[in-house]
């Protein structure tokens, strides 16, 4: 019993491990995407004038 106790818990270890590291390198990605849709969006309602494309209506 003592060692499926320690099983678990060194398995759920390696699992956020795991997830905590994808996490961390998709951090960047998720930064950079929201980023570059951010200044998208910033070029479009500056260069959009009276034109209302589906993206930029609300």
């Amino acid at each position: 019993m003592f060692w499926k106790i320690v099983g678990v818990v060194v398995l759920v270890w390696i699992a956020l491990a795991v997830i905590g590291a994808v996490f961390d390198h998709l951090f960047g990605i998720l930064v950079l995407g929201a980023i570059a849709f951010g200044g998208y969006m910033l070029y479009k309602a500056i260069s959009g004038g009276n034109r209302r494309d589906d993206i930029t209506r609300i």
